[in-house]
């Protein structure tokens, strides 16, 4: 046991040398705030404090704990809501009411919960760590595989029936080379900040199908990838990972609120209680884990949540689970980095973020992929982080090193939004070096002109943005009808394909067929009219046949399941 010896917000101080080591984790005063060592010399320990400091005075109690800082990883994660440090929000409530209560530490896992489980090994097996000893069913969509530790391997000495257990009863003895024997239970620690191991590492070849017309075709990210989302105050980030959340095909969301505004946490919990999953019809929330660190909550839990996110979804993936993590915002947690960082007087860098920013934003970037385990399945991480600049001021850098991590860049664009139109992502600003490595998949599964009808749409789109520039300086009137079908087009691809309505019942998801065949028709639109202006027939004649506006409207009108519509709308550009 030491003493405290300084405070300084969360950063507090230990006179003197210590037996503690580097990320140990320790209780610190009389309320055994939680606390994490980062930084050790022959004078003194510097601990930071996860919780709200007040109150703590030189000369308090600091207990050290003997481990690193870590999460418990077992069945009961999903459909819960935790703190940064994975304290249950929902049993702390019922523990101590609305407000938590300093030095509240309650259990992350219900420990007096049955679970159902059936034992996978016998005695005599020879396993490792990332096997799997039990299953149980976690949820009415989601099926939990109990894994032997990591750092774990051996013979199997003792196993007991299957049956009903909690996720601290031990299922199984496992004996390690050196005859030490360890219990298997359903549920074990893990370091946040140390990567669980795997067995080896895919390239990037299957997408994270999102439903999200501008993403899928356009900007599509592959499932293990990483995606940063910028964009300055009301650009919709939170929106959009909204969306993400709810109708990518990923197994399961852990939703990382870092920093965010409550009332937005709020609207999260609420929507996802509330939204029937696609794929099971079962609550979405059988299959989402959400970290609520929010705006008024201590600032330095906010470092600790985005590793406590990714170990969570670590674990699912080593089940062999693809995960999506939304993490809300990299911004706000680059912040708190800043300000601990101030407090440790350490020698600032750009704007006063400290020099390690990068390479904490490319441990927390690369802790994601597409893997093979070590039970023999594949599993995957794809990271959406969204990026809060100020001002909208790209050149930051927290936007500037995130792009360096990450080959997905979806810039959020401000007129867009206050334009109303959602995903307010500029086509233009953003990019995806993705579609190269998932050229052979949308080739197989969307058709094989699909990645070239979306290279037409591309050059329609960057072609309709060189002529806005010339139409400001001399007006429409004076261009050339060919220039004019480009700007009619593109009007159609931004209305009718590129925004989507989240709060339609049919516009809210689109599946890839879908979004080949609006490509198609858009396009032969477009053909159509370069063949009447080469025959030396006015562009007005097309638009006066009124296909432009049903191409803006077939979104709405032409359903997910039944494609007729578009083979009715193919005709009717054919007999113009």
């Amino acid at each position: 046991m030491y003493r405290v010896f300084g405070v300084n917000g969360p950063v507090v101080t230990i006179a003197g040398a210590t037996a503690l080591r580097m990320m140990e984790m320790v209780y610190v005063g009389g309320s055994r705030l939680i606390g994490e060592v980062i930084g050790l010399d022959s004078n003194s320990t510097t601990i930071q404090v996860y919780e709200e400091s007040a109150g703590l005075s030189a000369g308090q109690n600091v207990h050290p704990t003997g481990e690193l800082m870590s999460v418990t990883l077992g069945p009961g994660m999903l459909s819960n809501i935790y703190d940064g440090i994975q304290r249950p929000l929902k049993a702390l409530e019922d523990d101590s009411g609305a407000f938590i209560g300093r030095g509240c530490n309650l259990p992350a896992l219900d420990e007096e919960k049955l679970w159902d489980v059936t034992i996978r090994v016998k005695v005599g097996d020879i396993v490792r760590g990332g096997d799997i000893a039990a299953i149980c069913p976690e949820t009415g969509s989601i099926e939990h595989r109990a894994l032997v530790p990591p750092n774990l391997q051996g013979k199997i000495v003792e196993v007991r029936e299957n049956g009903r257990y909690t996720v601290c009863d031990t299922l199984a003895v496992l004996e390690d080379g050196q005859g030490n024997r360890h219990h298997l239970r359903l549920s074990h620690k893990w370091a946040i900040r140390v990567p669980r191991p795997v067995v080896r590492r895919f390239a990037p070849t299957k997408p994270l199908l999102t439903g999200q017309r501008v993403i899928d075709t356009l900007l599509p990210i592959a499932k293990g990838g990483a995606a940063a989302i910028p964009g300055g105050f009301g650009t919709g980030k939170t929106m959009t990972q909204h969306q993400l959340a709810k109708w990518c095909d990923a197994d399961i969301i852990v939703y990382i609120g870092c920093g965010e505004r409550g009332n937005e946490m709020t609207q999260v919990l609420h929507e996802f209680g509330e939204l029937v999953d696609p794929k099971t019809g079962r609550p979405l929330s059988d299959r989402t884990i959400l970290i609520a660190n929010t705006s008024n909550m201590p600032v330095a839990a906010r470092e600790a949540s985005i590793y406590t996110g990714i170990t969570i979804a670590e674990y699912y993936r080593d089940m062999g689970y693809h995960i999506a993590v939304m993490a809300d915002s990299t911004s706000r947690w680059a912040e708190a980095l800043r300000e601990i960082s101030g407090r440790l007087e350490e020698m600032p860098a750009d704007e006063g973020f400290p020099a390690y920013l990068p390479s904490r934003l490319a441990e927390f970037y690369e802790r994601g992929g597409y893997v093979q385990n070590a039970n023999g399945s594949e599993g995957s991480i794809t990271i959406i982080g969204a990026v809060s600049p100020q001002g909208s001021d790209f050149s930051e850098p927290v936007t500037q090193n995130t792009k360096r991590f990450t080959r997905c860049f979806w810039a959020l664009d401000k007129s867009l939004a206050y334009a109303r139109h959602y995903p307010a992502i500029n086509w233009t600003e953003s990019y995806s070096e993705y579609i190269v490595p998932l050229s052979a998949w949308y080739d197989e599964n969307a058709g094989a002109n699909f990645l070239t009808m979306r290279e037409n749409i591309m050059k329609i789109l960057l072609e309709e943005d060189q002529l806005l520039e010339i139409v400001k300086l001399i007006g429409a009137d004076v261009l050339p009808d060919e220039q004019k079908l480009v700007l009619e087009t593109a009007k159609v691809i931004r209305a009718g394909f590129l925004q989507q309505n989240a709060f339609h019942d049919v516009d809210t998801y689109v599946p890839l067929t879908k979004q080949r065949e609006m490509m198609r028709v858009i396009l032969l639109l477009h053909e159509k009219g370069r063949q009447l202006i080469m025959r030396q027939k006015p562009l007005t004649e097309l638009i006066k046949t009124g296909l432009f506006e049903k191409l803006t409207k077939m979104k709405y009108e032409i359903g997910n399941d039944d494609m007729t519509g578009f083979e009715d709308l193919a005709a009717k550009i054919e007999r113009v």
